[in-house]
């Protein structure tokens, strides 16, 4: 799976406004929204969702990246979104460091390979350091997209 397979172009966030990790959900949840990936009724439910798994574990992994997700039955397809905060967000991360790239993901409950497969390309491109580093820096929808693409096209070393 490639990030151009689930990733809304329209819903990328390449400066995250908010200072706390409901606020960074809801801002990406409602770039989704603005995009048309996502009803504006199920943004309150969706939110919700992620928050409970948040619960569970933080979804912050470390190395400054997070990836908010859940299983929602508002949405047909896999869809998500990627955010960068450049000033960094308390996301009670497992290192315990603020989080500056956000991979939110929303899947529909009956597709689990699905949401599994777009965690492991995710997880698997965030181990790159160079990819990182430049989604870090990026300031515009445009380099975000063209990273993702350069991603998805095996260009860095993961």
């Amino acid at each position: 799976m490639k990030f151009a397979d689930f990733i809304c172009v329209n819903g990328i966030k390449p400066e995250i406004a908010a200072q706390d990790k409901e606020g960074v959900i809801r801002e990406l949840a409602e770039s989704l929204v603005a995009a048309g990936a996502i009803q504006a009724e199920n943004v309150d439910g969706i939110i919700k969702a992620i928050m409970k798994r948040e619960e569970l574990g933080s979804t912050g992994i470390g190395r400054g990246i997070a990836v908010p997700h859940t299983k929602h039955p508002s949405v047909e397809t896999l869809v998500g979104t990627v955010g960068v905060s450049s000033e960094g967000v308390e996301f009670s991360s497992l290192d315990g460091e603020k989080v500056h790239l956000f991979f939110l993901l929303v899947s529909p409950p009956d597709r689990p390979g699905d949401h599994l497969r777009a965690l492991e390309n995710i997880s698997r491109q965030l181990r790159d350091d160079m990819f990182c580093k430049f989604l870090k820096q990026s300031k515009t929808i445009p380099d975000i997209q063209q990273l993702l693409e350069e991603a998805d096209n095996n260009q860095f070393g993961s």
